[in-house]
């Protein structure tokens, strides 16, 4: 049975008359560039659970495209915001000091991977954090070109969609972009991360760039960094073989090029351990890359990214960047309790409930012939359908059944969760994601 805590509740047709109402309003108001995904007019929420303007409940297994680590409103977040608030809302960390600016960075500098030492820049985003990480790259190295890969997704700005090349509508009317960005393909040579055409194609595809991409396109001693996600995400959830990483980073050690992390949506506990390339190590050792972009995840919903760089690698010069708002007191504070947290035991939490859910999807594969691929580290799972028109209808049936999912990749489902979510609701999610596709699949057999 599920509690009434854990279990959806729809009371009127999706949308609602007051979602209707306000989704008119949007209509005339709103820029039309946002997406959205379907007609959710969220009013409130708490935890793993969405309320919107006419009453109905939902299961979010979306978290705001992984931001809300530790649910939505935790109280120890909302605590930490508004004793801020009282204090301190803001006062420009470019040109003053403040101890939350100091602390947090301290805290994420002591959390980033390897023994070395690490300085730290506050952003408000991660299209931010990665701007500012591309700018300290060619900085750092006195090189321009960067190689970026097939299906990564790093922002929507300006340069960070010259690195973007998920889908064309990132790019689509906005060139010409940043020159000197080069993209090869992701993890392996074909990028069939489900089924790796012969046991050493991560290698053989680290070796293109090497063979090929240095000695036809991008001269290596031309290049500032090589960014990759370290578990793509809106490129498919897609999780890389696990030698492919290590000999990126032996690649990038050979030529003096900087191996930059983005972070953005892998990090900060969402796949059980804080930065997602602890996962991976090679005969050298653990991955530790150069640079490291956070956002999303780190302050529980505020908006707050950064950068994290060896702090041989971070020596620009004063005034070389900077950011009005960014490193917020408020958000500050809402991150340094969300590190608290995810250090208490989220990450744990998401390391456990994430195999289990990775334990019941991947029987569905036996029974579900639409579902060909299910992959993931701790509550970053991706679930991949024979079509993107199938993973869509699922994504659209959930949602009519009171369950909050969001497509990634071409024909993928992303399954992201707040990490506070518990077994109970997380079987109840998956039993309404097996509904709906069960449904769609008995429509299909019966045309």
């Amino acid at each position: 049975m599920t509690s009434n805590r854990t279990a959806p509740q729809i009371v009127t047709a999706l949308p609602g008359p007051k979602a209707q109402a306000l989704i008119e309003m949007d209509r005339e108001v709103v820029s039309p560039s946002l997406p959205r995904a379907y007609p959710l007019v969220a009013d409130h929420a708490a935890g793993c659970i969405v309320t919107d303007v006419d009453g109905n409940r939902f299961l979010d297994f979306a978290a705001g495209i992984a931001v809300c680590a530790t649910g939505h409103c935790h109280p120890r977040i909302v605590g930490a915001i508004q004793e801020q608030a009282t204090r301190l809302i803001h006062i420009c960390g470019s040109d003053f000091y403040y101890p939350l600016y100091v602390e947090l960075a301290e805290r994420l500098a002591a959390a980033a991977p390897g023994s070395g030492s690490w300085k730290v820049f506050l952003s408000n985003s991660g299209a931010e954090a990665v701007e500012g990480a591309l700018k300290l790259a060619r900085y750092a190295t006195g090189r321009h070109r960067f190689i970026a890969f097939l299906g990564a997704f790093h922002g929507r700005t300006l340069a960070t969609i010259s690195l973007t090349a998920s889908k064309p509508k990132y790019r689509r009317e906005f060139g010409p972009l940043l020159s000197g960005v080069t993209h090869v393909p992701y993890g392996n040579c074909f990028n069939c991360h489900h089924n790796l055409t012969y046991p050493n194609c991560a290698l053989a595809c680290v070796d293109y760039i090497e063979q090929e991409i240095f000695t036809r396109i991008a001269p290596p001693e031309d290049v500032a960094a090589i960014i990759v996600e370290p578990v793509q995400g809106e490129g498919g959830y897609v999780v890389p073989p696990p030698d492919w990483l290590p000999a990126l980073r032996a690649l990038c050690d050979r030529h003096g090029i900087l191996l930059i992390a983005d972070e953005v949506q892998s990090g900060m506990g969402r796949t059980g351990k804080m930065f997602a390339v602890e996962h991976f190590a090679g005969q050298e050792g653990p991955v530790v890359p150069d640079i490291i972009t956070v956002a999303k995840g780190i302050a529980s919903g505020m908006p707050l990214g950064g950068f994290i760089a060896r702090s041989d690698v971070m020596t620009w010069a004063k005034g070389a960047h900077g950011s009005t708002f960014g490193g917020n007191p408020v958000a500050c504070a809402a991150a340094l309790e969300t590190i608290a947290m995810l250090e208490e035991g989220l990450m744990d939490n998401a390391a456990r409930v994430g195999d289990h859910i990775l334990r019941r999807l991947r029987g569905w594969e036996k029974e579900h012939p639409g579902v060909v691929d299910v992959r993931g580290l701790g509550l970053m799972i991706g679930v991949e359908f024979q079509s993107g028109e199938q993973a869509a209808a699922v994504a659209r049936g959930c949602f009519h059944r009171g369950l909050i999912v969001l497509e990634c990749g071409d024909k993928s489902i992303r399954l992201s969760p707040p990490l506070i979510i518990t077994q109970e609701e997380a079987d109840t999610g998956l039993d309404i994601m097996e509904d709906v596709i069960a449904g769609i699949e008995n429509q299909t057999v019966g045309r």
